[in-house]
């Protein structure tokens, strides 16, 4: 068995892993990222994209920014609309922040390339990935590459391997309390090299349920609807995924989609759901190997990056200023920030889509929220606030 030592190993090579490593590195900190998939399959996950300012101020202090600050579509405000009328939420104007669309394939891809240069070293398509003794001081991973088996000790492991990943599940039963709501629909989208319908963000609830008109660039636009969690994707061909959201995003925006085959369409589940505590022995998780959001919200990729921040200055803390205070805190200190994000992405879900158990008085509900955000600076503000992302 070939036998190697870093200070930290991180597990997953997702933008949450890459973009912790990446600080970790800037700090002169050793750090090895080991991930399951190869790196194309890495690279061929379609996720969201739309960034707090959280994140990208990261990038731009790493200066993994050139292709952000070229290609990266700054928004000041998105719309809710009721079916009839849009209401402009001004993010911009209401916090003096804003959000920025950029794919996090791209964030991805972006982190990947400068990795060598900046000597993070990351492992591939490392088969048979265990993580052991994690409540001791001397963790370790286990893993075979290319058919040989290797051990890389650690004084932390840092699990940013997503939903699926082991990290999570090396945490005893015992010692951990999950918090999860399945929703009873998903979100199928399709993306398409065609101009967007509008320059920012539509959120529709509609009678046939929610629609999202979204983009990743000038040219690419990115759109979902609400349909049962029993949908198949082969039934909706790319007509009538176009004929539905024409309907759903109302006269106005509908008018103007512009049709085009689809590059990719699938159907998303929705789910809430947290693990507590973030943190066990040596072991810390971060992303969605700890949180999952509905995507009403763009709040998963945000959450990672928050997570992120929080431990790459736990573990600086600690390597260069014997500092124990931020490895012990970083749990309860990431947690605030995401029942935070929890409870906004839920309201906005809640607020934004059709349930099968509804019934009129919960039509209502929706109806008159809308109506009070549409009249109330104030509730626009709350909104927008939380859009944009709440401080660190």
């Amino acid at each position: 068995m070939s036998r190697s030592r870093t200070q930290v190993a991180i597990v997953g090579a997702g933008p949450a892993g890459l973009l912790l490593g990446h600080l970790l590195r800037a700090e002169g900190i050793d750090v090895v990222i080991v991930e399951r998939a190869s790196a194309d399959y890495v690279l061929g996950r379609i996720r969201a994209g739309v960034l707090e300012a959280t994140l990208t101020d990261l990038l731009h202090r790493l200066g993994i920014d050139a292709r952000l600050n070229a290609e990266g579509l700054p928004h000041d405000g998105f719309y809710l609309s009721d079916g009839e009328k849009l209401i402009h939420i001004a993010v911009g104007e209401l916090t003096g922040k804003r959000v920025t669309v950029y794919g996090q394939t791209e964030v991805t891809r972006d982190l990947m390339a400068a990795a060598p240069e900046r000597g993070l070293e990351v492992v591939y398509q490392a088969d048979d990935l265990a993580l052991n003794a994690i409540e001791t001081d001397a963790p370790y991973l286990t893993y075979s590459k290319d058919g040989v088996a290797h051990r890389l000790d650690a004084r932390f492991i840092c699990g940013c391997d997503g939903f699926h990943g082991p990290s999570r599940k090396a945490i005893p039963d015992s010692a951990g309390r999950t918090f999860e709501k399945v929703y009873p629909f998903g979100w199928l989208g399709i993306l398409a090299d065609v101009p967007p319908c509008d320059d920012e963000l539509i959120y529709a609830n509609h009678p046939r349920g929610f629609a999202l008109a979204s983009m990743r660039s000038q040219t690419r636009s990115r759109y979902y609807i609400q349909v049962p969690s029993s949908e198949d994707v082969a039934d909706w061909s790319d007509d009538r995924l176009w004929d539905e959201l024409t309907i759903r995003l109302g006269p106005e925006a509908g008018s103007r989609i512009t049709r085009g085959p689809a590059i990719e369409k699938s159907i998303a589940p929705l789910r809430s759901f947290v693990f507590e505590p973030m943190a066990y022995g040596s072991l810390f998780l971060a992303g969605d190997a700890a949180h999952i959001v509905p995507p009403t919200g763009a709040k998963g990729l945000n959450l990672a990056a928050s997570d992120v921040a929080y431990l790459s200055e736990a573990l600086a803390g600690f390597f260069r200023r014997s500092d124990n205070d931020g490895v012990a805190g970083y749990s309860a200190r990431a947690l605030a920030r995401v029942w935070k994000s929890e409870r906004f992405s839920w309201q906005l879900t809640t607020l934004m889509h059709r349930f099968p158990a509804s019934d009129a008085f919960d039509r209502r509900m929706q109806q008159a929220e809308l109506d009070y955000i549409a009249g109330s600076e104030a509730a626009r503000k709350s909104i927008a606030e939380n859009y944009v992302g709440l401080p660190l």
